[in-house]
């Protein structure tokens, strides 16, 4: 055995001196090497997200009726207009409606569809694909598609009348009536494959065996699915919970938009188009701001809700 002259280390710390030393030159190091690869990250996150997001609550402060006009600076004014503003109750009612019934109709059988899927039946990745397509398709061609539906000559009305139900015919995106349930199909129709897939995905990593199992105990198909399945892929359901849920907030308004601009009236406007239109077409950039920091405290707190309802304990 090699004896270590004087001076020299083994390079593994003896005393409990030496591994102390030892230990907090090692946790250094790690703290370097975090700062050096995540600063980068850091600077960019803070240029391009936390200013935007900055500038929308000073915005939101000011009065700015146009991007070539000047500001001025008018307080809590816009969120004391927004307490009054009917356009923004109808808007928050409509959202809401949309989230109480697009939420649970999308997920659910998206994840009962998901769970079919893994059992990996006869055809299960042509089903997969078919049931994918919806989500290849662009917004402005789904909203066309689904606006040759609606028509009062589309699809839809002439299915009807084949089969003698002509009374249940509606001009169904200018009836309001059925213009809002029409917008949230569209998400239905969009979203239920879409989440199929990605529940598939996760689902097919569970083990397999925990489903024989159950089956050799007697148990269903719908009791493994809801008493085996869900509960070992409870927090992703919440992750896609939470993506869905801020769809619905902000990204659902491209159908209003395309379809019926809020109208008839305003049965279709949701939040989402009013921002964009408070914005874009009516130009008053400080009010739509407060709109913004509405929606975003609305989406934090829907997703912090969200994650605690699913949260998955080992």
């Amino acid at each position: 055995m090699q004896i270590p002259l004087a001076g020299q280390t083994t390079g593994k710390p003896g005393s409990p001196v030496e591994r102390l030393g030892f230990a907090r030159r090692n946790q250094r190091k790690r703290r370097v090497a975090f700062l050096a690869f995540s600063l980068p990250a850091m600077i960019w996150f803070l240029i391009w997200m936390a200013w935007p997001l900055i500038n929308m609550f000073r915005i939101s402060l000011l009065r700015w009726d146009g991007l070539l006009k000047k500001s001025s600076f008018i307080g809590l004014a816009n969120y004391q207009h927004m307490t009054s503003d009917v356009l923004f109750e109808h808007a928050l009612r409509n959202t809401a409606i949309h989230l109480a019934v697009g939420l649970p109709a999308v997920l659910i059988p998206a994840f009962i569809l998901g769970f079919f899927l893994s059992l990996r039946l006869r055809g299960f990745r042509a089903l997969r694909f078919i049931f994918f397509i919806p989500a290849m398709v662009s917004v402005a061609a789904l909203a066309m598609m689904f606006y040759g539906i609606y028509m009062p000559e589309g699809i839809l009305n002439a299915s009807l009348k084949f089969f003698g139900l002509e009374a249940w015919t509606h001009n169904w995106l200018a009836d309001p009536l059925t213009v809002l349930g029409s917008i949230i199909f569209i998400d239905i129709w969009t979203g239920i494959g879409f989440y199929a897939v990605l529940f598939f995905a996760v689902l097919s990593n569970q083990p397999g065996e925990l489903y024989e199992a159950a089956r050799l105990d007697g148990a269903s198909l719908w009791t493994i699915l809801w008493r085996i399945a869900f509960p070992l892929s409870r927090g992703f359901f919440g992750v896609a919970a939470m993506l869905h849920f801020l769809w619905i907030l902000t990204g659902a308004a491209q159908n209003v938009l395309i379809l019926t601009k809020g109208g008839p009236g305003d049965y279709s406007l949701t939040l989402g188009y009013y921002l964009y239109n408070q914005a874009f077409v009516v130009q008053r950039l400080g009010y739509s701001q407060a709109l913004g920091v509405f929606l975003f405290i609305v989406g934090l707190a829907g997703l912090f809700l969200i994650r605690q309802t699913f949260r998955q304990s080992d």
